[in-house]
């Protein structure tokens, strides 16, 4: 029984294929435990069983968004939220003649032909638009997407299996990617900090911690000195490689702006005493769960973004910082409104309808305010209409 007195929800059966999917994953995580001394950092294991050739759950060929997936995203809950992104890249578009856009990570490709399609109807079309997918297999699904969606302006889509070498104008984007990136896990104690990992015993996975690194343990004393004091027992993740990443994946813009969209915090309130567990949540078709160890390689795990080191990384890359706000407010600023009216036209059903995607969208209890949108810049001055409404810059 749950806490509301109803029926606990059964956990999801597996089939055959993805049992043995699974198993295979774990032989493949346990013989990555016995190589490192029987203790694996949770950041290599997060590592292994998102993005391992073939067995990782980005790399495997089950399918990941939508109903028939583990989670929705924005695009997939409505074309709106594509279409209010798309006016935001026109406004810079327009500025930077021969722009291009990349977007990295595209999931099912539905972010991709939202914006292709409006913007064709803007008469403001990029001259490329380059998708980064290091996954084989959704990079096959986005392909037969938008052959569907947009077969007139396949010829401008292209794929990439790394950053471009050539400098661009233009845009990057990057919706609900950094979320997926691994991460360590770590413990405060009476002690000092110990780093959470994985090992082997029993016949299952299971946490142990360690003494932590000299740069974890780092990394965690400016975490704390952001938010407060921590308890013995405190658990929460950091990503190291946020900064490294993020510069690498926009290192080719010369001209234009970087638009990030993920669930997150800034520092002081990611890292509260109060939000003593932390933020690691694992999705399994459509259910949520904290149990990183459960059929791995089937499964998604994420964590929250630290968006105040988003900020950082940012700065380091030479990039100036033009917009920090929530998803409510980016869709208000960018006019979803109106793009209400022009999709559904005289429609009251099909008005309805969108009303209620919108809500999902903007109300605080669902994406309105976990998720936020952040706005690099470098070389072009442009008022971003998704960040005039609410400046949160100050939080971070």
């Amino acid at each position: 029984m749950n806490d509301t007195g109803s029926p606990a929800p059964r956990e999801p059966t597996l089939s055959l294929e993805e049992a043995d999917h699974s198993r295979r994953m774990r032989e493949r995580v346990v013989a990555a435990i016995g190589a490192a001394g029987g203790w694996l950092s949770f950041e290599h294991y997060m590592d292994l069983v998102l993005y391992a050739p073939g067995l990782g759950y980005y790399s495997a060929g089950a399918r990941k968004l939508g109903k028939d997936g583990d989670f929705t995203t924005a695009p997939e809950i409505s074309g709106l939220f594509g279409a209010c992104v798309a006016r935001q890249c026109a406004e810079l578009l327009a500025r930077l003649p021969g722009a291009s856009i990349l977007e990295v990570g595209a999931g099912s490709g539905t972010l991709a032909a939202d914006l292709l399609e409006r913007l064709e109807r803007a008469n403001q079309l990029p001259q490329r638009y380059r998708i980064l997918e290091i996954s084989a297999d959704l990079r096959s699904r986005q392909c037969e997407y938008l052959r569907w969606r947009v077969p007139q302006l396949l010829t401008r889509i292209e794929w990439l299996d790394s950053p471009p070498a050539e400098s661009f104008d233009g845009l990057v984007v990057a919706n609900e990617v950094l979320d997926a990136l691994p991460v360590s896990r770590f413990c405060c104690t009476g002690a000092g900090v110990e780093e959470l990992g994985v090992v082997h015993e029993k016949g299952g996975l299971r946490w142990a911690s360690r003494h932590a690194s000299a740069a974890l343990a780092q990394a965690c004393a400016q975490l704390a000195a952001a938010a407060g004091p921590w308890d013995d027992g405190y658990v929460s993740e950091y990503c190291p490689r946020l900064r490294a990443w993020t510069a690498e994946v926009t290192r080719s813009l010369r001209a234009g702006a970087v638009l990030w969209f993920d669930y997150g915090l800034p520092r002081a309130h990611y890292y509260l005493p109060e939000r003593s567990e932390g933020t690691l949540l694992c999705h399994f078709r459509h259910r949520a769960h904290a149990d990183p160890f459960l059929h791995p390689g089937l499964q998604d795990i994420t964590a929250w973004v630290d968006f105040t080191a988003l900020a950082e990384a940012g700065a380091a890359a030479g990039f100036e910082l033009a917009g920090y706000t929530t998803q409510t407010y980016f869709l208000a600023g960018t006019g979803i409104d109106r793009e209400m009216q022009e999709m559904a036209g005289s429609d009251a059903n099909r008005h309805a309808r969108l009303a209620n995607e919108a809500r999902r969208l903007m109300m605080p209890g669902e994406m309105g305010e976990r998720f936020k949108a952040m706005a690099w810049m470098r070389g072009v001055d442009v008022e971003l209409c998704g960040f005039g409404l609410r400046d949160l810059r100050h939080t971070l």
